[in-house]
């Protein structure tokens, strides 16, 4: 490979970077997600650049990184508590004088009636 062709890969993998951090801040999935395969690309053909220029985007791969982690987190928590209202909407949960607790399933969701 050339070493023109490995520092465009370079310069191009460097803002493809700078393009997925902004896209991570800014919560833009779809973005992040048709990034992947240039960024995939880019990579393979860094083989023969500088080791310092490397080790500098791989700083930048793996703040990213962080971030990419901390949105799916954030995702997998969202997910968790819509699907714990949804649970609570199905059923309803009591306690007798005693504390036992008493589950009714098949609450069915609240509906509005029309009157005329």
């Amino acid at each position: 490979m050339s070493k023109t062709t490995t520092l465009r890969a370079h310069d191009a993998l460097d803002d493809l970077l700078d393009a997925e951090r902004a896209a991570l801040l800014a919560g833009d999935l779809d973005q992040i997600g048709r990034l992947v395969t240039q960024k995939e690309s880019l990579v393979a053909d860094l083989h023969g650049a500088d080791v310092s220029e490397i080790e500098r985007l791989q700083r930048k791969m793996a703040r990213n990184q962080v971030l990419l982690d901390r949105a799916l987190l954030g995702i997998r928590s969202v997910a968790n508590r819509l699907g714990s209202l949804r649970r609570i909407r199905r059923s309803l949960e009591t306690y007798d004088k005693d504390g036992r607790k008493s589950a009714f399933d098949g609450i069915g969701e609240s509906r509005l009636e029309k009157r005329a």
